[in-house]
């Protein structure tokens, strides 16, 4: 059974093991007759060829509470659209596939970067930005998740604790992150919110002095999880990265824009595992070396919005004491995997600490050198304020597209 430890940040809300998948599925069941409830799948299209996304499918197929799916279907040409168009025919939902490379699709993004407006860099920041455009343009959804399409051990269970304490009218969350045990493969995973976020947080903590904010991250138990659900009310407004600092982001985002109440973390799985990345120690752009630069500048640059002053100093002090903190952290984890009969590389995980040592300080060198880098997507009020068709026509783009393709 789940501990039911409060942190005092943000709510908690455990899997105690005393409800059912079927009692939580007819409660969201009859909450969906007044409160729509929509997921928003982001999609490559080599997810289709793998065995988690079809394992996905049918657990779907299972959930009678949605209201819509919305597929976000990235690097696939006409063909593969077509194909994916069939594969996802199994839902018995309503569902759509928005084909994001189709020649109506780029006209949109086209409009979009004659307005300064377009995101930066394809990727799933990107994609779930589109996706959740359209759910707004449809205005008919009152709750949407998002999780990924690469979890190899999902269970429809998974949906329904992620979408509940946002669904439930009696709940004040108008956001819910998913959180879980990174296990797999008799080992623990997890290697980026284990060796860099919990350490570098409790080093910025050292360094810089108390923040609130990075108390309300240290609150979260997997602050990376790609698994939320929020009320669309707050889409509109919501600044969406389009780098690999989404995770963060977004709930940087909940913290500028929310009461702490506002928010929780919910238990989703007792297992989770899912594609892993390679660590790419020989190439920066790629891999988790990438991904701790840019999960790092985007906690840089909500500290330096809310005032911390950053310096070549502070950066160097801050690897050296994030270091010394995740040498401490794996200690820990490597007693606690011992203890439960898994197993830990150390030699792998120094060497992913050494390489996120390193970033740390090419993130503050990135970070001073341009520090107006908004790689933030704009909201989609202020794009419906610089063209307030947009959105409409994105929905019949979408449309044609199903019509001409089918």
């Amino acid at each position: 059974m789940a501990d039911f430890h409060q942190n005092g940040n943000i709510a908690t809300l455990h899997n105690l093991r005393t409800t059912s998948t079927e009692a939580l599925t007819r409660e969201l069941t009859n909450f969906a007759t007044t409160r729509k409830i929509s997921l928003v799948l982001p999609s490559l299209y080599s997810e289709l060829e793998g065995d988690a996304l079809p394992n996905i499918v049918r657990e779907l197929a299972q959930v009678p509470y949605l209201h819509r799916i919305v597929i976000g279907l990235d690097r696939a040409d006409e063909a593969q659209y077509r194909h994916a168009r069939e594969f996802f025919s199994a839902l018995p939902q309503s569902h759509v596939v928005i084909w994001n490379d189709s020649p109506r699709m780029k006209t949109i993004f086209d409009r979009l970067d004659k307005l300064g407006l377009a995101p930066n860099e394809p990727g799933k920041g990107k994609n779930v930005w589109g996706c959740l455009g359209f759910l707004i343009a449809c205005a008919d959804s009152s709750v949407v998740a998002i999780h990924d399409c690469d979890i190899v051990t999902y269970e429809k269970d998974l949906l329904a604790r992620l979408v509940y304490p946002v669904a439930n009218p009696n709940f004040p969350y108008q956001v819910a992150k998913g959180y879980y045990a990174r296990i797999g493969d008799n080992k623990i995973n997890g290697r980026v919110s284990r060796m860099l976020v919990s350490p570098i947080l409790i080093a910025l903590k050292r360094t810089i002095g108390d923040r609130d904010y990075l108390d309300y991250l240290r609150a979260f138990r997997y602050p990376l999880s790609g698994e939320m659900a929020m009320r669309t009310g707050i889409l509109p407004d919501l600044r969406i990265p389009s780098d690999w600092g989404l995770e963060i982001g977004v709930l940087s985002e909940a913290w500028r824009n929310l009461a702490p109440k506002s928010v929780c973390q919910v238990e989703i799985a007792d297992h989770y595992d899912h594609k892993h990345q390679v660590l790419s120690p020989e190439d920066k752009s790629k891999g988790l070396s990438r991904m701790s630069i840019d999960i790092s500048k985007a906690l840089f640059r909500k500290l330096a919005a809310d005032g911390t002053v950053f310096s070549e100093e502070v950066f160097r002090t801050l690897k050296a004491t994030y270091y010394r903190s995740a040498l401490d952290l794996l200690d820990s984890y490597y007693n606690d995997a011992r203890m439960n009969g898994l197993w830990v590389d150390r030699h792998q995980e120094e060497t992913a600490v050494e390489l996120f040592a390193e970033n740390i300080v090419e993130a503050g060198r990135m970070f001073l050198d341009n520090p107006s880098e908004t790689p933030f997507i704009p909201t989609w009020n202020r794009v419906h304020s610089a063209d307030p068709d947009l959105m409409s026509d994105m929905l019949k783009a979408v449309a044609a597209d199903l019509q001409d393709y089918a």
